[in-house]
Order: C-alpha cells, then structure tokens, then sequence
C-alpha cells in the first residue's frame, strides 16, 4: 500500500515562492498518476495539478495556471509543486494525491480519482 508524505509547506510573503515535495513510500510509484489538491478553510477541495505516470501529461488548476509547475521522478519516487508569485488566495492546505488506477497518459482532476491522500502541508501567503 502506498503511502504519501508532503512538505516543504510553511509561512511566505506575497510574490515569493515556494516548493512542494511529495514522497511516496510503498506501491509501485511509477505506475501511478499524482495529483496536488488544495482546501483553504471553509472552502471545498480545489485541484491544483495533476501529472501522468510517466510525466508526459500535466494540467493545472485554472487560478495557478503559469504560476505553478508540477513534476516527478519516478526514480526518486517524489512529486513536486513549485509555487510562483504566490497570492493570499493561495493559502490552504495542499495534499499530494495517487491515481493507482489510472491508465496511461492520464492525469485527472477529479478528487474522487484519487485513491490515496498524504496528510497535507500548510501554506499561508501573507499580503
């Protein structure tokens, strides 16, 4: 079974940048589509970014397209978000998620793909 563990979350200013790591532990990680999601308080799970297997495909949220890029390898088996010219409106609480079953060349954006959640890093943008 895998597991997800993100970090690099933490406190930044408006304009900055930050980046995001995910790792995963167990599964076969390359076999897999991942997604990043984010959820600010009192507001439902937004897609940020999703990656194919073989990182051939990624599509991004709509309010961080061109801001923010997503990436993997496969043989360090992690996944990242790098953050650009981030806003207040970007804070929330990102999660790392796995597609397990996904096929290839797929990358979706749909929360209910996504089969195993890490248990999220914060990020607050201060204005």
């Amino acid at each position: 079974q895998v597991q997800l563990v993100e970090s690099g979350g933490g406190l930044v200013q408006t304009g900055d940048s930050l980046s995001l790591s995910c790792v995963a532990s167990g599964g076969t990680f390359g076999y897999y589509a991942m997604g990043w999601f984010r959820q600010a308080p009192g507001k439902e799970r937004e897609f940020v970014g999703a990656i194919s297997r073989a990182g051939t495909v990624r599509r991004y949220g709509d309010s961080v397209q061109n801001r923010f890029t997503i990436a993997r390898d496969n043989n360090k088996r992690t996944v990242s978000l790098q953050m650009n010219n981030l806003k207040p409106e970007d804070t929330a609480t990102y999660y790392c998620a796995a597609d397990v079953n996904t096929v290839a060349g797929a990358a979706d954006r749909r929360p209910e793909a996504y089969d195993v959640w890490g248990q999220g890093t914060r990020v607050t943008v201060s204005s």
